[in-house]
């Protein structure tokens, strides 16, 4: 069985000692970087741009995973790539044209993939699977770090890792937003693969003993 991933989102490090915080996650038993891009229009908050990415870029040895919740993000999926992205995964509720934008992600040498919002229904996938290396699921809604996972998930990972293996895919699914300890186990039973945590990592004491036990426990 595939070894499942976590992602510690860059969004909660300390801004402040960035490389530090970089280079904790290079030493720790993590899989990839997540990195929030948000544009203050489609959520209602502002994270980083390319200059930050490039910069972390810089002393980063994992992969980058690149979530952007911004409005028509076919404008920036180049840029993206030529400053680090690995992965690329754009909101379905954020372009028109979306099989466009995936072809486009995986044009500029990235891996493509498609995020819902909380309450998107998982049917508008069903064509568009086979375009996806991976699909993120918001387990909150999309704009700021720190809120409640909603239980609704399990449900929804669960759903749509039925729709997944009925077409013989090999899809990822992703969990972003109040993934801890306490709900990772449960998140792997009903499909998931990836798990992006943020204040439940850089709010730790320990970081890389948090994801360790995140780590463990997605795989025991």
């Amino acid at each position: 069985m595939a070894q499942k991933l976590i992602a510690p989102s860059m969004l909660a490090a300390d801004f402040g000692n960035l490389q530090r915080d970089v280079e904790m996650v290079n030493n720790s038993e993590a899989d990839w970087f997540h990195i929030d891009v948000m544009d203050g229009h489609f959520v209602p908050n502002i994270s980083y741009g390319f200059p930050v990415i490039a910069a972390m870029k810089k002393y980063a040895t994992k992969p980058f995973d690149v979530h952007l919740m911004i409005e028509k993000p076919e404008r920036y999926i180049e840029e993206f790539a030529k400053v680090g992205a690995n992965i690329i995964t754009v909101h379905y509720e954020s372009t028109v044209h979306l099989h466009r934008t995936l072809r486009q992600i995986k044009d500029a040498g990235c891996k493509a993939g498609i995020v819902l919002n909380l309450t998107t229904p998982l049917c508008v996938l069903e064509d568009i699977l086979p375009e996806c290396y991976m699909v993120l699921l918001m387990s909150i809604n999309p704009g700021f770090g720190g809120q409640k996972f909603e239980d609704i998930t399990y449900k929804r990972v669960k759903k749509l890792r039925a729709m997944i293996n009925a077409q013989g895919l090999d899809t990822k699914i992703e969990i972003d937003g109040g993934v801890t300890d306490k709900n990772i186990k449960q998140l792997v039973e009903a499909g998931a693969d990836v798990f992006v945590a943020g204040s439940h990592v850089f709010k730790n004491d320990n970081q890389t003993e948090t994801i360790k036990r995140l780590k463990a426990l997605a795989n025991s």
